[in-house]
């Protein structure tokens, strides 16, 4: 069942109008990343050319979810990332809906595409590689050591020749 369909018959969320519970499973399953590398992962695989599966923005949890064959669980040992398969379950909004709160689709649920899970490990491996050799950002006038009051002697201050108002 492509994901489209499995929203189509997904149980809608109480009152909350365009909100779906979403199985995985099947035929496909679940990665959800964080969202900075996966903004980064989903980048470069455009900028690639490849087919890209439904990628869902849940702006409050700050992750990002990308459809990805079932059986892939191996793939993604080494990485901060979490597959949802069998027995998982997600709240997805209705394709065509935006919501500014929530998120919503990046890559739209239009067919049986789903995204490569080798390709997409190899993005997401450029994102750890670039934070790995990324220094430490420190602004060039910081002391080298921060002197604390146990090793500096207290501040002698000559008081001020003006009086003060």
């Amino acid at each position: 069942m492509h994901l489209r369909e499995a929203l189509r018959s997904a149980p809608q969320i109480g009152d909350v109008p365009g909100l779906y519970f979403l199985a995985a499973g099947g035929n496909w399953d679940l990665l959800r990343v964080p969202a900075e590398p996966g903004f980064l992962a989903l980048a470069l695989l455009r900028t690639t050319g490849e087919a890209i599966g439904p990628v869902l923005y849940d702006r409050p949890g700050a992750r990002l979810y990308f459809a990805v064959p079932s059986g892939t669980a191996g793939t993604w040992r080494d990485l901060p990332v979490r597959l949802l398969s069998q027995g998982s379950w997600l709240v997805a909004p209705n394709p065509y809906r935006a919501d500014e709160y929530f998120g919503g689709w990046c890559e739209l649920p239009d067919d049986d595409t789903l995204t490569d899970p080798e390709k997409l490990r190899h993005a997401l491996h450029q994102y750890t590689v670039a934070t790995e050799e990324r220094p430490l950002w420190r602004p060039s006038n910081a002391p080298a050591l921060t002197p604390t009051s146990a090793v500096s002697p207290p501040a002698s201050r000559r008081p001020s020749a003006l009086p003060r108002s």
